[in-house]
């Protein structure tokens, strides 16, 4: 007889907490509740006395005999003298393959009424990166579907990029159109700090039952806690580190990390830290490399991560963009000039950077996209004068040839939200644009997608 039967019990029991570690809230400020204990550690998961199973609480600092917590939800019926008691470990998430297609808390548990799966295993919401020396080199191209992307701002699997625009130009409907049209194995779609009514709207709208179908939403709304929006993020990179160890080519899409980062600034200042930059604190400028750098390749899959950024004021230089700029493989930044013409995606291309193209790419689209972006910068250069009637055909052969493709270039970079195409298509209009022919071998390198 093997002892395989009995293999989850005995674990069970060797960690098994035989001593309860309890503590007494003795004040409660804002967001925060203090005990005296219980005896825990960081980030581990607390239950306080009060109606029904308590509320559960997060252990975020320790102050001698103090211990700060933070709840999942609000402080409201909290009262003096409330039992704490430790549970002894940390958030974990329950992950199976039946979780596609469906709708998670920032907890990880189902919210759209459908009924629960069972887990085939729990992960750490919060784990270190895979080692650096270990992550294999990014040379697959993922086709997105989009045009912009994959014409001119080539993307690899494993590779993250920073979406960065202010309110309203179009972040959401881009990460859909990403959503529906990647050729990745699944999505993981993280909506931190949205609006309520957004869901629906995204799931309807942006996503479309199909794409659906091989995603998993994590939503942390507005309405929800600080802890709640934090850890709605970790949460879904969970979960997609899960798929990837299952050996798939996973997508992150990630909505948004500004929100994140607002989320642990009221988590910092209510613990006592002190606003560094702009009024966040330093804890952000810590958490914030350590979250995004667990996207990428691993020895078994890849997360290839759409990260959106909130530009507040349009001021890419704000400390949150900053920050997230300097940590990805590449930036697209959507214009609210471009926006504001009914050119969508917004994508402004003379600002956006994808530092792995020239990697993922063939010779003859890399050459291609470097001619097209030639006639882009051309025609920017001298749009005023072209726009105030100045310019003179045939005074510069360079400008003489980028009006004459500005209007095919247009074409080519605007696409409607349910256009669906392929590399090979994009490619193609590419090579043609150019005037550079791209082969089938360049043309098909991402389509599938495949670890």
């Amino acid at each position: 007889m093997t002892e395989k039967p009995f293999a989850k019990y005995m674990e069970a029991v060797r960690d098994a907490r035989t001593v309860k570690c309890v503590g007494r809230v003795f004040r409660v400020q804002g967001l925060l509740a203090e005990s005296v204990g219980p005896q825990s550690v960081v980030g581990e998961l607390c239950r306080i006395e009060g109606d029904g199973d308590g509320l559960l609480a997060e252990v975020i600092g320790i102050n001698g005999a103090t211990v700060q917590l933070m709840v999942y939800g609000s402080t409201d019926g909290i009262e003096p003298g409330a039992r704490v008691t430790a549970s002894g470990s940390r958030l974990e998430i329950p992950c199976s393959p039946d979780m596609l297609g469906r709708v998670m808390d920032a907890l990880g548990r189902p919210v759209d009424g459908k009924k629960r799966f069972g887990a085939n295993r729990r992960v750490p919401a919060v784990q270190d990166a895979p080692p650096a020396l270990s992550r294999p080199m990014i040379t697959k191209r993922l086709a997105t579907g989009i045009r912009v992307i994959d014409g001119l701002l080539a993307v690899g699997c494993g590779q993250r990029v920073g979406i960065f625009a202010g309110s309203g130009v179009g972040k959401s409907t881009f990460l859909g159109m990403i959503a529906a049209n990647t050729r990745s194995d699944m999505n993981v779609i993280a909506l931190i700090g949205e609006r309520g009514r957004e869901l629906n709207d995204f799931i309807a709208n942006s996503l479309g039952e199909e794409a659906l179908k091989r995603s998993v939403i994590v939503a942390a709304t507005s309405d929800k806690s600080a802890l709640e929006r934090l850890k709605g993020a970790y949460t879904a990179t969970a979960i997609a580190e899960y798929f990837r160890d299952l050996g798939m080519n996973v997508t992150l899409l990630f909505d948004s990390v500004t929100r994140f980062a607002r989320a642990q600034r009221e988590i910092g200042l209510s613990r006592g830290e002190s606003p560094a930059h702009r009024g966040y604190p330093p804890s952000v400028f810590d958490l914030l490399p350590k979250l995004l750098e667990r996207a990428g390749t691993s020895e078994r899959g890849s997360i290839t991560a759409f990260y959106t950024v909130l530009v507040e004021g349009d001021d890419m230089d704000e400390p949150v963009s900053d920050n997230v700029r300097a940590t990805l493989d590449a930036h697209i930044v959507l214009s609210r000039r471009l926006a504001s013409r009914g050119h969508y995606p917004a994508v402004d291309v003379s600002q956006s950077v994808s530092r792995l193209a020239d990697d993922v790419s063939g010779p003859a689209s890399r050459k291609a996209a470097r001619a097209v972006k030639r006639l882009m910068a051309d025609y920017y250069e001298a749009e005023d004068i072209i726009n105030a009637g100045a310019y003179k055909q045939g005074s510069n052969p360079d400008i003489d040839a980028a009006i004459a493709k500005h209007a095919e270039i247009d074409d080519f970079l605007i696409q409607d939200t349910d256009e669906k195409v392929t590399l090979s298509e994009t490619l193609s209009r590419l090579g043609g644009i150019a005037g550079i022919e791209i082969p089938d071998s360049e043309c098909m390198a991402g389509e599938p997608a495949k670890a």
